[in-house]
């Protein structure tokens, strides 16, 4: 499965449960470091789209199933 993310780049993966679990603990991550605060934003921004999507794609599978 494939899906783009927030700048364009298409992500292949292969399970989606995991890809799930793996986007929803990256987009928890930040720095101890506050001096990394922008940068922090800037990748729980793209973490929690992906995160957004990939719970979609899911979502859409199910209900896709469930016609």
């Amino acid at each position: 499965m494939k899906i783009k993310d927030l700048n364009g780049c298409t992500i292949e993966f292969t399970n989606l449960n995991e890809a799930i679990q793996i986007t929803r603990r990256y987009k928890q991550y930040e720095h101890q470091n506050k001096g990394f605060s922008e940068l922090d934003k800037k990748l729980n921004r793209y973490w929690t789209d992906l995160y957004e999507k990939l719970s979609r794609m899911k979502n859409n599978m199910s209900t896709d199933t469930n016609i």
